[in-house]
């Protein structure tokens, strides 16, 4: 039995321009237009806008690293700057050691409960914490 080999042809299609907005992950909405849906969130200002981020996990490791869960690229940001944890209904914000401080509401905290409309400080970045009901 002879195989004859194949002839393939592969056609290129021109590179086509993509809008940002429209593959960012699941949730995140950078212009923070309208209420966010039920859930725990972080608006977080940048560029003129507002950048929606879900907390959706337990445990969200917040800092500059590749190993963080929400990555704020700045350098005024630890490497594991916080941690936010879900339990029992409570969110709560812990400084993960960082060179700068974590702040709620302007106060620098180790550990702080957070609540809707709560500012949080994390190097430079200002994020608001949100918690929308279901409904």
């Amino acid at each position: 039995m002879t195989t004859t080999p194949t002839e393939h042809t592969v056609a290129f299609e021109p590179t086509v321009a993509i809008d940002p907005v429209d593959e960012l992950a699941h949730g995140e909405r950078p212009d923070g237009t309208g209420e966010p849906q039920p859930g725990r969130w972080f608006a977080i200002e940048e560029d003129g806008g507002v950048r929606l981020v879900p907390l959706e996990r337990t445990i969200t490791h917040i800092g500059r690293g590749f190993t963080a869960d929400l990555q704020l690229e700045d350098v005024s940001v630890s490497r594991r700057h916080a941690i936010v944890t879900q339990r029992k209904g409570a969110v709560r914000i812990l400084d993960d050691r960082s060179s700068n401080g974590t702040f709620v509401n302007g106060r620098q905290v180790q550990e702080a409960q957070l609540h809707d409309g709560d500012v949080v400080v994390i190097g430079r970045v200002v994020m608001q914490y949100r918690d929308v009901p279901g409904e």
